[in-house]
């Protein structure tokens, strides 16, 4: 059986409101969709994906670690970078289909050029970096989230695979996304943010000290002074 759109409140035969769960493949409207998430009696991770709602199955550590790596590499790139803001499972509202809670977003301030806003607890907009962290090449994050990101305007999208230890990094060119790799060295270069330099081989192996070394090499880089001093007039 289809699952109907929905927008409008249900309610019990006594007249009080009832509120519906959340549940995996509701087909709802962003509204609807925030209503029932704001009615959960516990905390849990939910998305709106083209209008279908996705809820998180429970993270374990091969989850947990590589995501912490992720926002400590983009946390200490922030450090470096007046006018950058790194957020963590925040939800983002892209558009009237999809209400999205990335694992990592590096965001630029309205004031220093951003694409997005703060409204309301929300991130409005299209973040200009956003990465996943993903089981495999098989999920979503690489099909319809991956659309949705492309549609709204992410700039760069990173998708890592912890089982495969791969790590897709795609950057907006013309309204699709091409691949970018890294170089001879394994070092990724963001097109977005001049200096922020990602060391993948020693980022699957957890090894933070070269990870950090190697982007603190970026933020030494010509390119990264001059788009932090930009970005440093534009908020004053």
């Amino acid at each position: 059986m289809a699952t109907q759109l929905t927008d409008a409140p249900t309610t019990m035969q006594t007249g009080r409101q009832h509120v519906p769960p959340l549940q995996s493949g509701d087909r709802l409207t962003r509204r609807e969709f925030e209503r029932r998430y704001a009615a959960m009696p516990r905390a849990k991770n939910a998305e709106l994906i083209e209008g279908v709602v996705y809820m998180a199955s429970p993270l374990h550590v091969d989850h947990g670690r590589p995501h912490s790596a992720i926002m400590t590499w983009l946390g200490t790139y922030q450090a470096a970078t007046p006018g950058t803001d790194v957020l963590d499972n925040t939800s983002t509202r892209l558009d009237a289909d999809n209400e999205v809670q990335p694992d990592a977003m590096l965001r630029l301030d309205e004031r220093a050029g951003g694409r997005t806003r703060i409204q309301d607890g929300y991130v409005i907009g299209a973040p200009e970096l956003v990465v996943e962290i993903a089981a495999s090449s098989a999920a979503i994050d690489l099909s319809d989230k991956m659309r949705a990101y492309r549609r709204a305007g992410v700039r760069e999208y990173g998708v890592w695979q912890i089982y495969e230890q791969r790590l897709d990094w795609f950057v907006l060119i013309e309204g699709e996304y091409q691949v970018l790799k890294p170089d001879a060295d394994g070092i990724l270069r963001s097109r977005a943010f001049p200096g922020l330099w990602l060391a993948t081989n020693d980022i699957f192996q957890n090894n933070m000290a070269v990870v950090l070394n190697t982007l603190q090499t970026g933020l030494s880089t010509p390119e990264h002074a001059e788009f932090a001093q930009r970005l440093k007039q534009q908020l004053t």
